[in-house]
């Protein structure tokens, strides 16, 4: 209630009023702020257009599934109507709506938020309206908290007969589409016709443009048949034809004897470099090999001296490697190296028994010496054929460590000798460090 004016005014007195000043009520003179509409707070009159224009039917499809609207969601009328009369209180679906409307058109609000009177509202709606569009601003402009009842019912007064207006120009729009759709349909028929009787005047014309091309394309291809006939005979009566091929021919029997020149020449280097590479090849193997004995005879020769190695090699024989192969049997290498292999293992420990592989010893000496051994070595470019098979086979049989190496040496016998003793061997076939080594 609004204090009466009488009070407003400070030069009258309270006393001469016949109001005793403590029987009139304190009264707050503090302004509140103004807040935004909600939806259930319009008037119902403007329920009906803010649910038909401003939320779109697929969402209000989406909110009669999730509150379960007793309406059919596949008529859209009692949706609807159901969802109006859900916006006319307070309750969760109606703040669902709202909430959602004020997400959806935030940036129409932002904008109707610098309007400061209802005219301004009023103004700025119809310049949104003027420019098409009427959903964002129909809500911004019914919930603002500037608008009044004038203002609502001018902007729902502009959309009712807006409403009426399109009503009757969709009326008027369906009666010319009908009407053009039956134009539509006899000039299609028409037109299917006047098609047709060209379709069948373009096929002759094509065939007949068809067979002029192929006369045409006939005649020209005899015209410069008959024009190389013409030139042939005249170059073959003149005699220059022959001439011309004799010297053509000689030309070529030069280039491919030439050519078979350099195809011979060319297979010879092709060979020749292949030769090369393989020897290379060797040389560099060769060249491994004779560094892994260097490095070898060195390891030895330090041992023998009592220097200290820095860094001890992966092949260095330790004393547990020694003692685990203390009896070692060499079949084969050059008999006039005995003495130097003997006397190498013996530096290393080690007890050595041999056998010639088959040129003086018996083979039949191999299978007691073999099992007498705890390890056997054999330069396989020393031994024959029999011995070689026969070592593999008894120490398969014997599960003794064999090792199969090229060289007769002392450096091939003492990487041999390193080798063997530090496990690089193989029992029955099978590897104990490494594979069964074969030591170029």
């Amino acid at each position: 209630m609004h204090s009466p004016a009488i009070l407003k005014r400070p030069d009258i007195d309270p006393s001469l009023t016949g109001i005793s000043p403590s029987t009139i009520p304190a009264i707050d003179l503090s302004v509140s702020p103004a807040k935004r509409s909600k939806i259930w707070e319009l008037n119902r009159t403007y329920h009906c257009p803010v649910i038909g224009l401003c939320l779109p039917t697929t969402d209000l499809e989406r909110f009669a599934k999730r509150f379960q609207f007793k309406a059919s969601i596949h008529n859209a009328h009692d949706l609807h109507v159901e969802a109006v009369c859900h916006a006319t209180t307070r309750n969760s679906i109606s703040e669902t709506i709202h909430k959602y409307l004020d997400r959806l058109y935030e940036n129409h609000i932002k904008q109707f938020d610098a309007a400061k009177t209802g005219n301004e509202v009023l103004a700025l709606w119809e310049i949104c309206f003027a420019n098409g569009k009427v959903a964002g601003p129909l809500w911004a402009a019914l919930t603002h908290k500037r608008s009044d009842s004038e203002v609502r019912e001018q902007i729902h007064d502009k959309i009712h007969m807006h409403m009426h207006e399109a009503v009757a120009e969709l009326s008027i729009t369906q009666h010319r589409l009908s009407q053009t759709e039956q134009a539509l349909k006899e000039l299609a028929g028409q037109l299917e016709q006047i098609r047709k009787k060209h379709s069948q005047t373009e096929l002759h014309l094509r065939q007949q443009l068809q067979q002029a091309t192929a006369e045409i394309r006939q005649s020209q291809q005899s015209e410069r048949e008959c024009k190389i006939l013409r030139q042939r005979l005249e170059t073959l009566e003149s005699g220059c034809a022959m001439l011309g091929m004799s010297q053509r021919l000689m030309q070529l029997t030069t280039e491919n004897e030439q050519l078979q020149i350099k195809a011979t020449q060319a297979n010879d280097l092709k060979q020749s470099l292949k030769n090369a590479c393989h020897t290379l090849t060797e040389l560099y193997h060769e060249c491994d090999t004779l560094r892994t004995e260097r490095d070898t005879l060195e390891n030895l020769l330090a041992l023998n001296s009592g220097h200290t190695v820095t860094a001890e090699p992966a092949n260095m024989i330790t004393e547990a490697a020694i003692s685990s192969y203390d009896s070692i049997l060499c079949v084969g290498g050059r008999p006039a190296l005995l003495p130097q292999y003997r006397a190498l293992a013996g530096q290393l420990g080690l007890k050595l028994s041999h056998h010639d592989g088959g040129q003086e010893d018996a083979l039949s000496r191999l299978p007691e010496m073999v099992y007498g051994a705890t390890a056997v070595i054999c330069p396989t470019d020393c031994v024959s054929h029999a011995a070689y098979y026969q070592i593999k086979r008894l120490c398969r049989l014997g599960q003794k460590p064999c090792l199969l190496f090229k060289g007769t040496g002392i450096s091939s016998f003492a990487a041999a000798l390193t080798k063997i003793t530090s496990g690089q061997a193989s029992i029955n076939g099978l590897p104990v460090n490494t594979v069964e080594t074969a030591t170029d």
